[in-house]
């Protein structure tokens, strides 16, 4: 049961990353044109990975 709610967890902070990801893109532009990035897609691999890991653990 734990194992799932983990699961669920990391599924969930997964899709609000990338959620947040999207909303963010018109900042994320107008900041690359200045030479500043937002580390938001290492985020997202962070957590990709993990949920893969945690969904192959159990």
């Amino acid at each position: 049961m734990i194992e799932r709610a983990y699961r669920l967890g990391l599924f969930t902070l997964l899709q609000a990353s990338i959620v947040v990801g999207i909303a963010l893109m018109p900042i994320a532009l107008a900041l690359s044109r200045l030479g500043i990035t937002l580390p938001i897609n290492r985020a997202i691999e962070l957590l990709d990975e993990a949920h893969e890991d945690a969904k192959d653990a159990y």
